[in-house]
Formats: C-alpha cells, structure tokens, sequence
C-alpha cells in the first residue's frame, strides 16, 4: 500500500520521532535519513523496526525489514533533504552503560562537557571516527545523541563509535580507576601546549562549552592543556579544537 496522506498514523508518528526529543527518547526508537547513514547503521549492529521508501527516488536494495512505501509529496515531508536518496530508517536506540568501555593501553577518549549544538555534536563525532578515537563521553549533556541533525552531521559516524553519557563524578572515577592522563583545556599560566602531550599512553583530552568552558569541577582535576594560536582571537570552535586535538593523537600514534 502506498502512504500517500499527511495524516497517516505512521507519518505523524515519524514525524514526531524527527522533531520531539522526549517522544524520541521515551519510544527508544530513533529516525535515519539516507542511504549511507542507513548502511553504517545496520554495519554496526542497530536493529531496524521498519523502513519508510519513496520507490521513485530510492533505486538500490530494499533492505530486510518492515517497508512502508511513500509518495514523493509524504518523503519530502519526512525527510530533511527532501527528494535525497529517498529512504528513512527507523531503529532501535543502543543502551550503553561506561563500565562496559574496556580501554587499551594506549586509548585516546575525548571528553565534552555540556554540549549543546547537535551540529557540534555531530561534527565533534566525525572526528573522532575519522582519527581513531576510542571513545567519546558526553557529560552534563543537553543534546541528544539520536537528534537527527546528530546524525546528518556526523554522517553517521554517531554508528561505529563508543559514545558514553555520564555525569562528571562517574566520568572522573572512571578515569581514576583506569589510570588515564587527564588533559584539561583550561588556559592558566600552568598550560602546556597539547603538542607536548602523551598520547601514547592512556590520555582523556577534556572540552567544555564554547561560550564558558569547562566547569569549575574539572579544575585541579588534570594537566590543562591548550593549543597554540598565533592570531588575534584567543579560541576556537569547540568542533575544530576537538578535530586539532584528534588528529594530533593520531599523529603520535601513527
């Protein structure tokens, strides 16, 4: 059957999936847009609960699941990117407690403290995917994870990676109890440039929020680290730093 109504129970129902952060989380279920994203999604072991396909814009394999078939008038409702690709996923959310993080010897994990931007989040995501990143935990979170623009940002990297949420004491412990360097991005007179950092033993580089930093919890609590800049202005986007910071990890290791 072929959906072709604004007001059919399941494209309400996606809709608010795409657009309500609470129903998101309280279904624990969450949407996937495009081809790509949808491939890495089912790579990694996501489970899908059912597939919403526009076949006169989706033309590749119909994936093993439950099909909704839409107009193209219903897609481009559903979809961000309009008439793209023309498939919407939607899956199952993986519930992952931070004890189950098993860390080498040598594992570089990025911290973000309170991240608000989902297209910081996303961006910040790609990086560490792209550079070898054990880890990422989120503390004091006020994004969400699944938000779709996570997802677009990250071009679904959110999928290969192991993301942990955490309140700062449980992240601190953690870190204490499996002997991490703690690298604090706090600017003082005590900052060492993060070039001079070592990353091939445990390392854990922290950020907080662009517009004040880390929170007062984490000071004293690590070596504050900081990246030299030549220019007039005295930071970076919180997404670029934590890019500069991963790929100089990568470098060491490498």
């Amino acid at each position: 059957m072929l959906i072709e109504s604004f007001q059919n129970d399941k494209i309400k129902n996606v809709t608010k999936l795409l657009t309500d952060n609470r129903f998101r989380k309280k279904s624990k279920v969450f949407v996937v847009e495009g081809q790509q994203e949808n491939e890495r999604a089912q790579k990694y072991g996501f489970e899908p609960v059912e597939f919403f396909i526009c076949e006169n814009i989706f033309k590749n394999k119909i994936p093993q699941a439950k099909i909704h078939y839409v107009s193209e008038k219903v897609y481009e409702k559903i979809a961000y990117r309009g008439t793209s690709e023309g498939i919407i996923g939607v899956y199952k959310t993986k519930e992952t407690d931070l004890s189950s993080f098993k860390p080498k010897d040598d594992s570089t994990i990025i911290i973000v403290e309170g991240v608000e931007k989902p297209g910081n989040l996303g961006a910040i995501l790609r990086s560490c995917e792209a550079f070898g990143i054990d880890a990422l935990i989120i503390t004091d979170t006020k994004a969400d994870f699944y938000n779709p623009n996570v997802i677009r940002s990250s071009v679904g990297c959110l999928f290969g990676m192991e993301v942990f949420q955490g309140e700062n004491e449980e992240v601190l412990d953690f870190l204490n109890r499996n002997s991490f360097n703690i690298y604090t991005t706090i600017m003082d007179e005590s900052s060492e440039n993060i070039f001079k950092r070592d990353f091939k033993q445990k390392s854990a580089v922290l950020f907080g929020t662009e517009h004040s930093g880390l929170s007062n919890f984490w000071y004293g609590k690590g070596k504050n680290t900081l990246i030299p800049m030549t220019g007039s202005i005295d930071s970076l986007n919180l997404s670029n730093a934590v890019a500069i910071t991963c790929y100089e990890a990568l470098r060491q290791k490498s």
